[in-house]
């Protein structure tokens, strides 16, 4: 049974997303501020957390920040700012999802669900990927960049493994939400753009000599 911490400062938020997950056989634990999670850290940790950005206290962004430092456990953002910037921040500080408030908590259970599917090991045996450069590890579920490990969220990295399996291929927008967000994902395609203009500047940092390109009218393709 999957454990999933939730900090949401909102009483009836909060009690209506946590029943909900446990009809879906998660086991949840609740939490108001960032410092009652902190506190509950000390003895262990859990398979995901649900973090509202406006806490009382430390807000989420800060909270995720400190988690960060320590463990690369999924985490998914719910906030009532739903302005790009504010989804750009929450996802480039390794949040793997952003929902904005009001929201279906069926859509919720959805994204969990998805995310425990995506970040599930790879499978045994399957190649290392070599793209000039870079070097995509499944089973470890990691990308090196020459002697440089890329610092991906799980979302980065599935986006860039789908990619390099498939070089050259143009995947349309929402192909590239089926595949990397899963069918049951609920939201518009702004998603991939957001995940892609992320990945695209990892690659660059590293001085990568593959890129992602847009195909206009169409989606995206990876070239060597």
């Amino acid at each position: 049974m999957k454990t999933i911490f939730l900090v949401e400062d909102d009483d009836r938020i909060r009690y209506l997303i946590q029943q909900y997950l446990i009809k879906e056989s998660f086991q949840v634990e609740a939490f108001g501020s960032a410092e009652e999670v902190k506190q509950r850290l000390r003895t262990g940790y859990p398979d995901m957390f649900i973090l509202d950005i406006m806490l009382p206290g430390q807000g989420g962004l800060e909270l995720c920040q400190d988690l960060r430092r320590q463990v690369d456990i999924p985490i998914i953002f719910v906030s009532a700012r739903g302005e790009e910037v504010d989804r750009i921040v929450g996802l480039e500080l390794g949040g793997g999802d952003y929902l904005v408030k009001p929201f279906s908590p069926r859509e919720l259970v959805a994204r969990v669900k998805n995310i425990f599917r995506r970040t599930q090991p790879g499978t045994r045996g399957e190649q290392v990927i070599r793209l000039g450069t870079l070097e995509c590890h499944p089973e470890e579920r990691c990308v090196l960049c020459g002697s440089t490990m890329l610092n991906l969220t799980g979302k980065e990295y599935d986006l860039l493994l789908l990619f390099a399996r498939h070089p050259r291929r143009a995947f349309s927008r929402q192909e590239l939400l089926d595949l990397v967000w899963g069918l049951d994902y609920v939201g518009d395609d702004r998603a991939v753009d957001d995940l892609v203009k992320r990945v695209r500047r990892k690659l660059r940092n590293c001085g990568s000599p593959v890129e992602i390109e847009t195909v206009w009218g169409h989606g995206y393709k990876l070239n060597e």
